[in-house]
C-alpha cells in the first residue's frame, strides 16, 4: 500500500514528507509506548500512534520507521516536522481514532507485524 493510499482511506492530511507519497508500507504496528516500538525490526513499517512529541520522530529515526500516522486529531509541532523531514519520515495527522485507523487499514491490506 502507498502512502497516498493511507492518507486518502484515513481521511488525512500530510504534514511532512509530502514528496514521499509513493513510498510502500506493508506493515502497520500501533502504540503509545515508545519502548514497544523500539522492539520491533520491520522494514516498510507504519506506526499509528497518538503520542505527539519528538521522542516518536526519534524512535522512527531509531527503528527505521518510514511513516507516522498521529490519531485523534493529534497535531504535530515545528520542531517533529522539521526533525521527520531531516530523517525522510512521512508524518501524516488522521481525525480517526486508533482503533478505527487500525480497522480501516487492515480491512485494505495492511499487514500486522504479529
Amino acid at each position: 500500500m502507498k502512502v497516498r493510499d493511507i492518507v486518502q482511506l484515513l481521511k488525512g492530511r500530510i504534514v511532512a514528507g509530502s514528496d514521499m507519497q509513493d513510498r510502500e508500507v506493508q506493515y502497520g504496528f500501533a502504540s503509545d509506548l515508545m519502548s514497544d516500538v523500539l522492539t520491533l525490526d520491520t522494514d516498510h513499517l507504519l506506526l499509528i500512534t497518538g503520542l505527539a512529541n519528538l521522542q516518536v520522530i526519534r524512535t522512527a529515526e531509531m527503528a527505521d520507521i518510514m511513516c507516522v500516522a498521529f490519531v485523534r486529531d493529534k497535531k504535530v509541532s515545528p520542531e517533529m516536522i522539521e526533525l521527520a523531514t531531516e530523517n525522510h519520515i512521512v508524518l501524516l495527522e488522521t481525525p480517526y481514532s486508533m482503533f478505527r485507523a487500525v480497522s480501516v487499514l487492515h480491512d485494505n491490506g495492511l499487514e500486522p507485524v504479529y
